[in-house]
């Protein structure tokens, strides 16, 4: 679970990159847009990443920004795909799903709903 929230993290990376090199060799005609799309792209990459730390720290508080994500995923692949079948729609929502599902498994969320320690605490809960 916690390998596909880093690759969508590191996809949003890439996009970040992609529009950044695009904005500086042949330019924009909203240069603003580029830039917003490329600090967005940057934000949800690094949400993304603390979560899917948070997730393999067993951290309850890192279900909700990921699963949120999903949702919204979801919503724009089928917006996508009822315009146009591709397979980057498809793949976008077959991914977004398996997350958003994985997440709501009854093992996943008894191992980040434990309370046996701190939330603050920086290192793996261990089992009892």
């Amino acid at each position: 679970m916690c390998l596909l929230v880093l690759v969508e993290a590191l996809a949003f990376v890439g996009l970040a990159v992609a529009w950044l090199v695009d904005l500086v060799r042949n330019g924009a005609e909203l240069p603003g847009a580029v830039v917003f799309l490329v600090v967005f792209c940057l934000g949800i990459a690094a949400l993304l990443g603390f979560s899917a730390r948070g997730l393999w720290n067993s951290r309850r508080w890192a279900r909700s920004p990921v699963i949120t994500w999903q949702v919204l995923l979801v919503v724009l692949a089928l917006g996508w795909l009822g315009a146009e079948v591709t397979v980057w729609g498809v793949a976008v929502l077959v991914v977004a799903l398996v997350i958003g599902v994985g997440l709501l498994l009854p093992s996943v969320v008894a191992a980040t709903a434990r309370t046996g320690s701190s939330d603050a605490q920086d290192g793996p809960r261990t089992a009892r």
